[in-house]
């Protein structure tokens, strides 16, 4: 019964990491959704307000990383493991979001591609993915 639970909760948060990219374009503003679909690297940035990007991005940012350290914490049921987590994503945070500031204040094309990595470390639950097997792998060899 009890790992029933287990997989119902890591579920409903996965399908709450689904939600949040499902709804994305309602939830949160981002000019460079749409930018990123098209051809960018062949036309020019989109109209932008920057305080009102970055402060949805690090919403968005805060929702993933809330929901992943969710799942990490049901899987391994260790707070030492959701607060190293939480130290890895302040760290990733402050890290990431100072290139997506100067790619957001200074656009230029050659720059795109490099924007597109570092914005979606951002707003994508990447830090999950990585750290699912790094915190499974510690497991197992301890």
């Amino acid at each position: 019964m009890h790992k029933i639970v287990t997989y119902i909760i890591v579920g409903i948060l996965l399908l709450c990491l689904v939600l949040i990219r499902a709804f994305e374009n309602v939830l949160f503003y981002d000019p460079y959704l749409t930018f990123f679909e098209n051809d960018y690297l062949y036309i020019d940035s989109p109209r932008r307000e920057v305080a009102k990007l970055v402060l949805y991005t690090t919403l968005r940012f805060v929702l993933n990383t809330l929901v992943s350290l969710g799942v990490l914490y049901a899987i391994f049921k260790d707070k030492s493991i959701v607060k190293f987590s939480v130290v890895i994503y302040t760290i990733g945070y402050v890290l990431l979001l100072l290139p997506f500031l100067y790619f957001v204040i200074n656009p230029k094309q050659e720059d795109y591609y490099l924007f597109f990595n570092v914005r979606r470390f951002l707003i994508q639950p990447i830090g999950l993915i990585l750290l699912l097997p790094a915190f499974y792998y510690y497991k197992l060899n301890r």
